[in-house]
């Protein structure tokens, strides 16, 4: 007998779950949230850039810094484990929202700390009606406690924060100049929580004057007094 042809297998149709116009409405959505989203965050930093770039880049020909600019900048560190004078841990990020003068030394507190917390002080007097703007932090590298008429001097104008702090995550955080120590320097940081300026050793207090004064012309437009 000749061979027999198969039969034809009938065809079968393989039918693909179709996006229902609710889910293709739904993903639209998400897309345009997140836009504004992106759009929101660029609009808020904005004048953070514009200030930033007005002071690091687009410098008149012929203007300097006296202090040194610290670039990139260095994030707040979590990490700083710092405590008040009583014991009570502090969060290192409720310090944002501030400029910040910092202050570096140990509870003793020798000649040169004693100096730098003077000028840190009349540093924060002579930006006169910006002075709330900014916020002086002494920062003890040890268990110690100053004493108190130390304190009470330091502190005879208001507005200083003393506290503990991780020496090891200080020093993973602040930087000095080669050949000399944490306690050397005066340290700013901006309201974000980025160190970003290193005073000289010694420095001239009207030339430190000029740099912070600035810094704070520069950011007018984004950053206001208090927390």
């Amino acid at each position: 007998m000749p061979d027999q042809v198969p039969a034809p297998e009938p065809l079968s149709f393989s039918v693909l779950t179709m996006p229902s116009p609710g889910q293709a409405v739904d993903r639209r959505r998400v897309v345009t949230g997140r836009w504004r989203m992106l759009l929101v965050l660029l609009a808020c930093a904005a004048p953070v850039v514009a200030s930033y770039l007005t002071y690091y880049v687009i410098r008149p020909e012929g203007r300097s810094n006296y202090a040194s600019l610290i670039l990139p900048t260095r994030a707040l560190p979590a990490d700083l484990a710092l405590r008040d004078l009583s014991g009570k841990p502090v969060d290192a990020a409720s310090l944002k929202g501030q400029w910040l003068m910092l202050v570096v030394s140990d509870a003793a507190c020798g000649e040169a700390c004693e100096q730098h917390l003077y000028l840190q002080r009349q540093l924060r007097e002579m930006l006169g009606r910006d002075r709330d703007r900014v916020d002086r932090v002494w920062l003890l590298t040890d268990s110690g406690s100053p004493a108190p008429t130390l304190l009470a001097a330091a502190d005879a104008s208001g507005g200083l924060t003393v506290l503990h702090a991780d020496p090891a995550a200080l020093a993973r955080w602040l930087e000095p100049e080669a050949g000399h120590a944490l306690p050397d320097h005066l340290y700013l940081v901006d309201p974000m929580g980025e160190w970003m300026m290193r005073a000289p050793v010694n420095p001239d207090p009207a030339r430190l004057n000029r740099d912070l004064t600035r810094l704070l012309r520069a950011s007018a437009s984004w950053d206001r007094e208090g927390r």
